[in-house]
């Protein structure tokens, strides 16, 4: 809010007063990490046979698509060979 101005008295500006005291920043840091420790506590973690099992089954996964992906680029870059050769005759 704009204050009127009289040549004697310049226009002033009226801010609430939470706007002029300066914010602690590492205040909201150290509640931001408070909150995330608590909710990690929170959370369910896997044992280690769990986690082992799950490491293998990603890792199996992860080299039975590179097998699939490498047989279909092999299969598909004879193909368009076979194809370019029958084409340039």
């Amino acid at each position: 809010m704009v204050g009127g101005s009289i040549p004697s008295a310049p226009a002033t500006i009226h801010r609430p007063p939470s706007a002029t005291i300066m914010a602690n920043p590492f205040r909201s840091s150290r509640i931001f990490f408070g909150e995330l420790i608590a909710e990690l506590k929170k959370a369910d973690w896997p044992t280690k046979a769990e986690l082992k099992d799950s490491t293998i089954v990603v890792i199996v996964a992860c080299l039975l698509l590179g097998v699939f992906t490498s047989i279909n680029d092999f299969a598909l870059i004879n193909f368009v060979d076979a194809v370019t050769q029958l084409v340039s005759r």
